[in-house]
């Protein structure tokens, strides 16, 4: 979502590198772009305006590093200051102290709280916590539901809520009912409206004053920009939020929410929603996202998320099979699909350093998702023999292929030929020292060669 932003940064990076000798009048022209780069990107006027101010004052008060260039310096500032616009340190949900836990979820009508009580339930209960869903929205007969299907699909207990009840009536019940059952966290999905009201934030009032809450996490829409910005705040002067959760960050919001938020309401960014699957949530880390913005990447995440996915078993059976070349057509598909895993390749190669000079070259390849999903079809429409042995798959075969998959013959060509060029650089690899084994050529002293 900060592609935009992290364009127009680059380009004023890129001006400031060009300078051997850093004065105060480039500086001071470089951030007025920066702060019309943060104005187009959404940001709060006042939120801007004091970002750059701050970088300005320690880029031209700083002594330059003997390390860095003058322009890797102020790429430095900026990244210090956009990490502590972002909130600083990662802020984890709030788990200890009174049990059962409770996290109440606010927020607009459509801002996503259902989803992500799910998503949330479903990161706990990953963790090995023992939650417990609440419909607390008795208006909308569908939000009960869409609670009970949620809480179904991720196998988490959802209490029985009905719209006679009214929602402090369903929490007080619900936190009796934990308490009994020895469940440890209570995520209490509450009532939405299209607008702020009185008879909204009187009850959410209500719930807050007479159950003891960990968390009031305010769930807001990261396409809203500066509306979710502004209703944010609302919700902390009556509710006194503790965090916030921002939703649809794999969407093409231009990220102004996310950069003003925390600055406007002095509450962190705990989650950011990234798709529609209820694995689709990721914890909020300012100094990642801060490297993202700068085209720096992200590394940890992508480890992290990589770690998530990989089957260990799997990953030490395919590394013999690659040491062996016995690397299948089947064995392809099952890499696709933990890709898949991951996110879209949009989101995986948002987080590789220096993706975003690669992208802007002319003959750059581009993520193409429609091509991985057509690669996996072609696979699923061959028989095992054929993805154990692609050597058999003639003309006929081919046509066969292609007409179950939905494709052409030069499609299915086109991934045979590709899974046979992969095959060669592995066996080419397999002959060097260290590559796919681990082991490294033990250097010989030159008197003892022969």
């Amino acid at each position: 979502m900060f592609e935009n932003l992290t364009d127009r940064l680059e380009g004023v990076f890129k001006k400031l590198r060009g300078h051997g000798i850093l004065t105060e009048e480039n500086i001071k022209d470089a951030m007025r772009e920066v702060r019309m780069a943060l104005l187009e990107a959404d940001v709060n006027y006042k939120v801007a305006k004091e970002f750059v101010d701050k970088v300005t004052q320690k880029a031209i008060g700083r002594e330059v590093s003997q390390k860095l260039s003058p322009g890797q310096q102020v790429i430095k500032i900026v990244h210090e200051e956009l990490v502590d616009l972002l909130g600083g340190n990662t802020e984890q949900i709030r788990l200890d102290g009174q049990q059962p836990v409770v996290i109440m979820m606010a927020g607009l009508q459509g801002s996503g709280k259902t989803t992500t009580s799910g998503k949330i339930a479903a990161m706990l209960k990953a963790k090995g916590r023992k939650p417990f869903l609440v419909p607390a929205d008795v208006y909308r007969p569908a939000a009960i539901e869409q609670l009970q299907v949620l809480g179904e699909k991720i196998d988490v207990e959802v209490f029985p809520s009905t719209t006679d009840l009214n929602p402090l009536e369903i929490c007080r019940k619900a936190l009796a009912d934990a308490q009994e059952r020895n469940l440890d966290t209570l995520i209490i999905d509450t009532a939405g409206r299209l607008h702020i009201d009185d008879e909204l934030m009187g009850e959410l009032k209500q719930i807050q004053s007479s159950i003891h809450l960990s968390e009031v996490l305010f769930v807001a829409d990261s396409m809203t920009g500066q509306d979710a910005v502004t209703v944010a705040e609302k919700f902390n002067n009556d509710l006194e939020i503790s965090g916030v959760v921002l939703t649809k960050m794999e969407g093409d919001a231009r990220g102004g929410a996310a950069l003003s938020i925390k600055s406007v309401t002095g509450k962190p960014i705990k989650f950011v929603g990234i798709g529609e699957g209820l694995d689709a949530l990721e914890v909020f880390h300012p100094d990642r996202v801060a490297s993202r913005i700068l085209g720096m990447g992200d590394v940890l995440t992508l480890i992290e998320k990589a770690e998530a996915v990989v089957d260990k078993k799997k990953a030490d059976k395919l590394a013999k099979k690659l040491q062996r070349n016995a690397f299948t057509l089947e064995d392809f598909l099952d890499q696709i699909q933990q890709i898949k895993k991951m996110g879209s390749l949009e989101q995986i190669l948002g987080m590789v350093p220096g993706i975003n000079k690669l992208k802007q070259l002319k003959d750059a390849p581009q993520p193409d998702e429609k091509e991985l999903v057509k690669t996996e079809a072609i696979i699923r429409s061959m028989t095992l023999k054929e993805r154990r042995n692609h050597r058999i798959i003639d003309a006929s075969r081919r046509q066969r292929i292609a007409a179950g998959s939905g494709t052409s013959v030069a499609e299915v060509n086109r991934v045979l030929k590709s899974y046979s060029a992969m095959l060669k650089m592995m066996k080419k690899m397999k002959g060097k020292p260290g590559v796919m084994t681990g082991k490294k050529r033990r250097k010989v002293p030159k008197g003892m060669r022969r």
